[in-house]
């Protein structure tokens, strides 16, 4: 399957495919604290994609091997890694959680990003973790550009995320985003410069690490066919953006009125 570039009409859709993903995220945020369910985050998603005329792409989504996917979005608790599904256990004080919003607009595009969330007052070394997997997206991102390589958004994030101890999740990649939920390219956290496809203007793809305080291996968990954890129970932070390669450089499609704070080495959010 070959990668799609995108036309300028399919920029403009996929700005606000993303714009909107992103303000799910700013909707739901205020709720976000000890007590609150992750069914309660969930139904609040899904409150705020009606309000906007947006469809989860999750609801439903059924890749080759798994059950339907039953929930608005995902919601992944402290050692779960990725695709945590929404339950009635509440959130207390000290966890910490990614929520990932895709949207279907009415034009049939998709917006996909994530977000960490403290709950309460959290441990010294679970702040750590999330502000620093926050700044690995950020290396990777700073990376992209015309003529670069997948591989130096890869390298970039691994050397950052396991200079400081840490591990990435091999299992579970980026991937190219439009008119489809997962299009090429798949974008690995991990690899080598110059490596893998070289960049062109009009390409998008999402840049999501998942970044392990302990060891990279994981495992699922359960039987729900969806949830997977870190497999020596070590917590697990996950930052996502949608990215789109510009002329110049890289312009982050997933931004919005909520969106944290830029890490001080990165200038804009478009180049």
């Amino acid at each position: 399957m070959s990668i799609t570039i995108k036309s300028a009409e399919d920029i403009e859709g996929m700005r606000l495919a993303c714009r909107l993903a992103s303000e799910v995220l700013d909707y739901i945020a205020p709720h976000i604290k000890p007590g609150i369910t992750t069914k309660e985050i969930d139904r609040l998603g899904a409150e705020c994609m009606a309000q906007q005329g947006t469809i989860s792409a999750t609801v439903g989504y059924q890749p080759p091997g798994y059950p339907p996917y039953p929930a608005s979005l995902c919601t992944s608790v402290n050692h779960v890694v990725c695709h945590g599904i929404p339950n009635d256990k509440p959130l207390k004080k000290g966890d910490i959680v990614n929520v990932d919003v895709t949207v279907i607009t009415k034009d049939g595009w998709y917006g996909d990003n994530s977000r960490m969330y403290l709950i309460g007052e959290c441990s010294i070394a679970a702040k750590r973790l999330t502000a620093l997997t926050f700044e690995a997206m950020w290396h990777g991102i700073v990376q992209v550009k015309p003529g670069a390589h997948l591989g130096d958004i890869g390298h970039a994030i691994q050397k950052f995320a396991e200079g400081h101890g840490f591990s990435i999740v091999r299992e579970f990649c980026g991937h190219g985003i439009g008119k489809k939920f997962h299009e090429e390219p798949q974008v690995l956290h991990y690899g080598r410069p110059g490596t893998l496809e070289k960049l062109e203007p009009g390409m998008v793809f999402t840049i999501e690490p998942m970044i392990n305080a302990g060891r990279r291996e994981v495992k699922e968990h359960g039987n729900d066919g969806w949830t997977i954890v870190t497999k020596d129970h070590s917590l697990s932070a996950q930052w996502e953006h949608t990215v789109l390669v510009t002329e110049t450089g890289y312009e982050v499609m997933t931004l919005s009125a909520g969106s944290p704070p830029l890490p001080s080495f990165v200038t804009a959010t478009k180049t």
